[in-house]
């Protein structure tokens, strides 16, 4: 027969256990929502995702695609340099948003066409999302904005 005091402390431990999966479960069900894949164009072109996931799509505004409809509708072309997908999109876009500039939105892509429900544009001008420069970087695209090759000059180094 096994002592009062190891059996409590093997009943703990199992109970502690059995606690820690269940609260695992139920963040990993409550995070299920909460979870943005980022795509970049040249991968959805590959491989279309369901018209009812929810991912984020990144590249440069394509110049010359900017296009302000009736209301509140703008559309455009998001681009890697490898493929380019039309974007569509109800709503305010952010200040900084323009053509040829890095951009992040989060959405779902119905029928060809990426349905932002929202959209991130750079903060400044050398800013942009690291998903972005990634994906601009293995499509051969992304010019490094701080490159002396760039127009700018490294600044000085002071001791």
């Amino acid at each position: 027969m096994m002592p009062l005091k190891k059996k409590r402390r093997i009943q703990v431990i199992v109970l502690a256990a059995a606690a820690l999966a269940l609260s695992t479960g139920l963040i990993g069900y409550a995070m299920q929502d909460g979870i943005n894949f980022f795509r970049s164009p040249t991968q959805i072109a590959a491989e279309p995702p369901a018209p009812n996931e929810v991912f984020r799509i990144g590249g440069l505004v394509e110049d010359g695609t900017l296009v302000r409809g009736q209301g509140e509708t703008i559309t455009f072309r998001v681009t890697d340099g490898g493929a380019s997908i039309p974007v569509s999109y109800k709503g305010v876009l952010p200040d900084l948003f323009e053509e040829g500039q890095g951009m992040v939105g989060q959405g779902r892509y119905v029928d060809g066409t990426f349905q932002a429900t929202e959209i991130l544009a750079k903060h400044d001008e050398s800013y942009m999302p690291k998903e972005v420069v990634d994906a601009l970087k293995e499509q051969g695209v992304y010019v490094d904005p701080n490159a002396p090759e760039a127009g700018h000059q490294p600044a000085p180094v002071t001791n």
